[in-house]
């Protein structure tokens, strides 16, 4: 299947790529189809609509740059993506990179939960304090971590 995406043009994509969120993303309630998109810069990928061409979030695997990262999700809602092992499950935080340079975060606050097996997500909200959505990737200097 051949989707429009914000970054890339035209690409193909297969059924391994898509995703399906049921209640959509946090402020995008509506838009339940995404396809998993390699990045050209790596660790990073795009979660692009397939419904909306112009709706693509760039995002990260959170333990890479935060090793102590923990989300406590209640089995509830990972049963609405099916999750029925640990195994299942890629977990995500969606990345702001502002155009005029600032400071690039993620939010550990609202991350995206994937269930690869049955390619179904969600976003979720953490209620642990040390997460925020605007949570640094770049140590503030080079001796400290960033999480």
């Amino acid at each position: 299947m051949q989707i429009q995406t914000k970054t890339m043009g035209t690409v193909e994509i297969d059924d391994a790529q898509k995703i399906l969120f049921p209640e959509g993303l946090f402020g995008f309630e509506d838009m339940k189809e995404f396809a998993l998109l390699d990045s050209e810069t790596k660790p990073f990928y795009y979660l692009q609509s397939i419904q909306e061409s112009q709706l693509a979030f760039l995002i990260v695997d959170p333990f890479i740059f935060c090793q102590d990262y923990e989300v406590d999700i209640p089995d509830s809602n990972l049963a609405k993506i099916r999750i029925e092992s640990p195994n299942e499950i890629l977990i995500f935080s969606i990345i702001t990179a502002p155009k005029d340079g600032g400071e690039i975060t993620a939010n550990l606050q609202g991350p995206v939960i994937i269930n690869k097996k049955a390619r179904m997500a969600m976003q979720v909200i953490s209620d642990d304090p040390r997460w925020t959505t605007k949570h640094s990737l770049l140590p503030k200097n080079q001796k400290e971590a960033a999480c």
